[in-house]
């Protein structure tokens, strides 16, 4: 018995692409209505650029010249244990750990706010230890929220 033989076509002519099923191609899960969601990475990056703003607000001249930088985990382990970040005088930067903060952090209460409240606070103590100042210094107004 004869076998056919398959016949590929070029890209143009079966349409452009390759779909599944005949389904055409994927839409976003939001759909077409909803703005695109977050990802965890982009909101860590997001509060430690907005504290990191108040902080050079707050503290123009000391801050001028450091930068902020988001890694993922540190290289060694410390024995204390992990990081959460490191203050790099020498170079005169910030350096923020993303996993050991978001994943290591034991909140009383685990939802957005709380998670929010930490990120800004281990900000908030990397910039003291950088500067050598008491974090309460840093910035008294931004913690009283009640």
């Amino acid at each position: 018995m004869a076998r056919s033989r398959r016949v590929s076509l070029p890209p143009s002519a079966r349409g452009g692409f390759r779909n599944r099923h005949g389904r055409g191609l994927r839409s976003s899960v939001t759909g077409p209505h909803l703005p695109v969601l977050q990802t965890r990475a982009e909101a860590f990056e997001n509060i430690v650029a907005e504290t990191a703003d108040y902080l050079r607000g707050a503290w123009p001249a000391e801050l001028a010249t450091v930068t902020f930088e988001i890694a993922g985990i540190p290289r060694s382990v410390g024995g204390s244990g992990l990081d959460r970040w490191w203050a790099d005088t020498t170079r005169n930067r910030v350096i923020l750990y993303r996993l050991p903060i978001e994943r290591l952090a034991h909140l009383h209460i685990d939802d957005q706010a709380h998670q929010r409240m930490y990120v800004e606070h281990c900000v908030v103590q990397a910039v003291s230890e950088l500067l050598g100042k008491d974090p309460w210094d840093l910035a008294p107004d931004r913690f009283h929220h009640f």
